[in-house]
């Protein structure tokens, strides 16, 4: 399959459904050899089931793609060396790698147990980790690299999802961080916050809570709280394809894109949007340091000024 990728080998790992199918599918189609990492577990991260990556290794191969498929678990170093090993003794190569594997374990702060934090920061964060760790040694080796991680706008902030938004947030300070450590070698590192419906953005939490806040708009009713930017992604999303993210996820990888490391973006359906790096809105100073009487009298009128509290306390 002769396309901008010709050559390069990939991979992408939770490709077996959802994103990372569509993403392994849009690469492969452009002339790239594929990797297809899946352990064919259920949304929440349990059994095991090898189907998932073989059935994507089986629609490459049936389009004229090269793929393997690799059942290897993201929290384990070893399985992440060895899915790089795998590209290297299958192909010779490795030129880009696309983190993807994901789960849920929602749950409200206060209810939430160590093994539900554990888990998720484990597939999510650690995830990203194990893999790119191996990559990246082979990619300053050859002085060329594609890294795509994937962050989730949750990481702004999402109800009962303590854990997930935390490991999505800190997927997004170690893609800056890549960036630097890796960008002398000709490395590039990204993150997408992709909007698609998935077992995980339509998980029976997530769309119980669309059907509650559509019931009370069909009754006329406001919810007692509005909903927050991740809510109201995910009623968007019900009718979002995962294909729609594919397409930054190979532009990413391309010569034309050489120039964009260390940057975040929102993608699906028919948007894509650069997310702003992080700066001081406002800075206060006072000569010798800060004391608490001095923050009591000028913090309201400047910093806190405007501030509104995005979820206030109920009416009882």
């Amino acid at each position: 399959m002769a396309g901008r990728l010709e050559g390069k080998v990939a991979i992408v790992t939770g490709a077996g459904r959802g994103i990372g199918r569509a993403e392994a599918l849009a690469l492969a189609r452009e002339g790239c050899r594929v990797i297809v990492n899946d352990v064919g577990g259920s949304a929440a991260g349990e059994g095991r089931d090898t189907t998932p990556a073989e059935e994507v290794v089986a629609e490459i191969k049936k389009m004229g793609g090269e793929a393997v498929p690799n059942f290897g678990d993201v929290t384990s170093m070893a399985d992440g060396e060895a899915m790089v090993k795998q590209a290297l003794d299958t192909w010779g190569r490795l030129d880009i790698l696309v983190n993807n594997a994901g789960i849920l374990r929602d749950r409200i702060i206060f209810n939430m147990t160590e093994a539900e934090w554990d888990a998720v920061i484990a597939v999510h964060l650690k995830g990203h980790f194990t893999i790119t760790k191996h990559a990246a040694m082979v990619f300053r080796q050859q002085r060329s690299g594609r890294i795509i991680n994937t962050s989730s706008e949750s990481g702004l902030g999402n109800l009962g999802q303590a854990n997930y938004s935390a490991a999505k947030e800190g997927i997004v300070g170690l893609t800056r961080t890549l960036a630097l450590d890796l960008g002398k070698y000709g490395v590039t590192a990204n993150a997408i916050r992709p909007r698609a419906a998935t077992r995980l953005t339509l998980s029976p939490e997530m769309e119980a809570a669309r059907a509650r806040r559509a019931q009370l708009a069909a009754q006329g009713q406001e919810p007692a709280t509005p909903p927050t930017s991740a809510e109201d992604a995910i009623a968007r999303i019900a009718s979002m394809s995962p294909e729609l993210v594919a397409p930054l996820v190979v532009y990413l990888c391309l010569p034309e894109a050489a120039n964009v490391n260390g940057r975040d973006f929102i993608v699906g359906g028919d948007e894509i949007s650069l997310m702003s790096l992080p700066t001081r809105e406002k800075t206060i100073y006072k000569k010798g340091g800060w004391d608490l009487e001095s923050l009591i009298e000028v913090f309201p009128g400047t910093l806190g000024a405007g501030l509104v509290n995005p979820r206030p306390p109920e009416q009882s």
